[in-house]
């Protein structure tokens, strides 16, 4: 499918093309992570971050030039009908991801409006579990939805901010909005009544782990309006290691042999390296009060009786 794809729009250094799509939902069987069904509006992120562990999801659409990942991006071709349907068959509080492979606000969404069209079935039902993960400042655009969304069902947005530091995020991350930028998105979610959090990901030894930088993200977080704020730990896959360590021997080639020993082998830190940074990240958590289990609200809308649910719907 991604190699009849028509071509909708060329741009200097980015593609873009329609994909059909058999399904929007994908099943997620992972026991570590808290959903059941993920939704990526898009296929590639022209954010280009530098640790991208999703640059092998090209791979299945036999692109397996890395960099092809940020270069070739493919817009869903929505049928809102089907994507109904699909949503609609879910069981009664089902958990659902938008935004798990690509970001579903990156640039291609202000050309094409996938994950608004999403989002506007999304709030003509009610029921589900959604989480929203982005790094975009483009998501407040969506307020009136996400404001609805939360009346219908269980909306938690997660905004991700790898660093405070924007000379840092820039060669991190070069075309993602600058932290600022994606911290007055937390202000303007939080000011609307939203649960937002922020998530440090990935954090990276001895770049973005130390104490002072992790204690200025949670101070602005918490500033922001953010409820908590959650980490983790840089994890490279072949496709990500090859394009994260020539960006080291060129920003950092003083980390390039440590990262080739504690990466070359596995694409995950084990032992004590994990456990000090999440004991740093909880008592940081604690300093600034993003770590209460605030007691959620039931929306408003919520339905009580499945089978009266389903009719509703």
């Amino acid at each position: 499918m991604a190699a009849e794809a028509p071509c909708l729009e060329p741009k200097r250094r980015v593609e873009y093309f329609e994909l059909g799509a058999r399904s929007y939902l994908a099943r997620c069987d992972s026991t570590r992570l808290p959903f059941r069904w993920t939704i990526n509006p898009y296929r590639g992120c022209e954010f280009g971050c530098k640790y991208c562990y999703a640059r092998y999801t090209h791979e299945f659409m036999e692109l397996r030039d890395p960099e092809a990942f940020e270069r070739k991006i493919f817009a869903k071709a929505f049928d809102a009908v089907r994507f109904s349907e699909e949503l609609r068959a879910l069981p009664l509080g089902e958990t659902v991801a938008l935004g798990t492979a690509t970001d579903p606000y990156q640039p291609a969404e202000r050309r094409y409006g996938v994950t608004r069209k999403m989002l506007e079935v999304f709030a003509a039902f009610a029921g589900l579990r959604l989480g929203i993960t982005t790094k975009s400042d483009l998501i407040p655009r969506d307020l009136d939805l996400l404001k609805e969304i939360a009346r219908r069902h269980y909306l938690t947005v997660s905004v991700t901010v790898t660093t405070v530091d924007r000379e840092l995020a820039r060669a991190l991350e070069p075309t993602a909005p600058r932290p600022d930028l994606r911290l007055a998105a937390v202000r303007s979610l939080a000011d609307a009544g939203l649960k937002v959090v922020v998530g440090c990901a990935p954090v990276m030894p001895l770049i973005n782990d130390n104490e002072s930088s992790l204690d200025a993200l949670a101070r602005e977080a918490a500033a922001a309006g953010a409820v908590s704020l959650w980490a983790n730990i840089l994890f490279l896959k072949p496709c990500a290691y090859q394009v994260f360590l020539p960006f080291l021997e060129e920003r950092f080639p003083e980390l390039v042999r440590k990262y080739r020993e504690r990466y070359e082998r596995t694409a995950y830190l084990r032992g004590a390296y994990p456990a000090m940074i999440q004991e740093r990240v909880e008592n940081i958590r604690k300093r600034y009060g993003l770590d209460r289990k605030s007691h959620r609200t039931e929306p408003e809308l919520w339905p009580h009786d499945p089978q009266l649910a389903l009719f509703d719907r």
